[in-house]
């Protein structure tokens, strides 16, 4: 002798209410998954931007001479 019988009504909510929660756990992990994918992309560009910008030199600089005039007594 059953207290309580659940209705079809109540079931069909049930099922539907089961069904958006599975839609709202995979959707969260599509977008989790996404997310991280962009994360990971900004990251790379970042660091291929800052080596763009560095300068790497031609050739190693002299050091130049300081010529200095000739001085004359008189």
């Amino acid at each position: 002798m059953p207290i309580v019988k659940i209705t079809g009504q109540g079931l069909s909510v049930i099922g539907l209410a089961v069904a958006f929660l599975w839609g709202c756990l995979i959707s969260e992990r599509i977008i989790t998954r996404d997310a991280t994918r962009e994360r990971t992309r900004v990251v790379r560009e970042l660091e291929e931007m800052r080596l763009e910008r560095q300068a790497t030199p031609v050739s190693v600089p002299v050091p130049r001479r300081v010529l200095r005039a000739p001085m004359a007594l008189g």
